[in-house]
């Protein structure tokens, strides 16, 4: 569960208790979920450090600032950023209180947000019950759950404790934020936050089109530019799975060709300018170059310009990489996967978990 394999406090006990007891066990023998989610913490604390703090306090900031956009619907802060009890990989989870959610989804896109809607149908006590849920994907990602306006005032069980879940209104995340965090001035953390680009947002909005984007079947035979951008950051992971500027730069590498094809190199730089370190722009710029060396194609400038960065060795593979990921069928995660690895990533070197 840690590791998201498994979601399901259920699904993963009975799987545990599977490969533990060899045999049949009783219902009565399994830890409770409250016991398992209490391990759970104890796990991220040990492999998280206590910089998880810091991890804990942006989250709940970044919850504050949706949370003021969202006023009309009435959210609420819930989940493990609202208990504290976050781990690798955990959304910000809020209720909104909404006849729906097209009004959510049309405040969220006058923001230049991106969103996608899911209806998940969910089996309790024999009854089904469609749920609703918006994915907000910015620097952390959200998880709306939309409920009738009606439902504003109803008193929500947890799944865990049985108990009713722990909340928090606007008002109340500002007066819990002031009480565990009184070094933090606000109202000038907001501030800065909404002036701030999350690069992540432009990486998907740039990534998106590329499935629509067919290539020469002689060069690509694997199919679209996504398909093939994944394909090359898998290798990449594979191989180098804590080198978040390489890994970036092979998911960017391409990206390019979604705006300009005769000149998708320059195109992918300026459109990339201010989001990427120094070494991923030199991946991303001169991965077309590698090519040409490889090929004894590249002039006298550029190829003692390449020769001499630290980074010609990572170059060099990025270009094999690039050749390696154009295989029809090949086994891929998503694009919003991809992003998520590369955010937890960050999230981890910044916070040093």
């Amino acid at each position: 569960m840690y590791d998201r394999q498994e979601t399901e406090y259920f699904t993963a006990k009975r799987k545990a208790a599977k490969r533990l007891c060899r045999g049949q066990f009783k219902p009565a023998d399994l830890p409770s979920n409250a016991e398992i989610r209490d391990q759970i913490q104890t796990y991220a604390r040990m492999h998280e450090g206590e910089k998880r703090t810091v991890h804990l306090r942006d989250m709940r900031l970044e919850a504050l600032s949706l949370m003021r956009l969202l006023r009309p619907f009435r959210p609420r802060l819930i989940g493990s950023v609202m208990t504290g009890h976050i781990r690798k990989g955990s959304d910000i989870d809020i209720h909104v209180f909404c006849d729906g959610p097209q009004l959510i989804t049309e405040l969220l896109e006058g923001q230049g947000l991106q969103y996608d809607v899911e209806r998940k149908q969910i089996v309790k006590h024999g009854e089904a019950r469609i749920f609703t849920h918006v994915h907000v994907f910015a620097r952390f990602n959200f998880e709306l759950t939309v409920y009738a306006e009606d439902k504003a005032h109803y008193v929500f069980k947890s799944s865990v404790t049985g108990k009713a879940i722990e909340r928090a209104s606007i008002k109340e995340l500002e007066d819990l934020i002031r009480q565990e965090y009184p070094e933090v001035d606000l109202e000038g953390e907001l501030s800065a936050r909404e002036e701030k680009i999350d690069p992540y947002q432009i990486f998907r909005l740039l990534l998106q089109p590329l499935d629509r984007v067919k290539q020469d079947a002689h060069y690509h035979p694997e199919g679209d530019v996504l398909y093939h951008s994944l394909q090359v950051f898998e290798l990449a992971r594979a191989e180098r799975p804590n080198d978040e500027e390489f890994l970036l730069a092979a998911l960017m590498h391409d990206v390019g060709k979604g705006l300009d094809r005769s000149a998708h190199v320059e195109a992918g730089l300026q459109a990339l300018e201010g989001l990427i370190t120094e070494r991923t722009r030199f991946l991303i710029a001169h991965h077309m170059d590698a090519h040409l060396y490889q090929e004894g194609k590249l002039g006298r400038s550029v190829r003692r310009t390449i020769e001499s960065s630290p980074d010609f060795e990572d170059l060099m593979r990025l270009r094999e990489l690039d050749d390696q990921g154009r295989v029809p069928g090949a086994q891929v995660c998503s694009l919003d996967e991809a992003l998520d690895y590369l955010k937890e990533l960050e999230h981890s070197n910044e916070y040093g978990g």
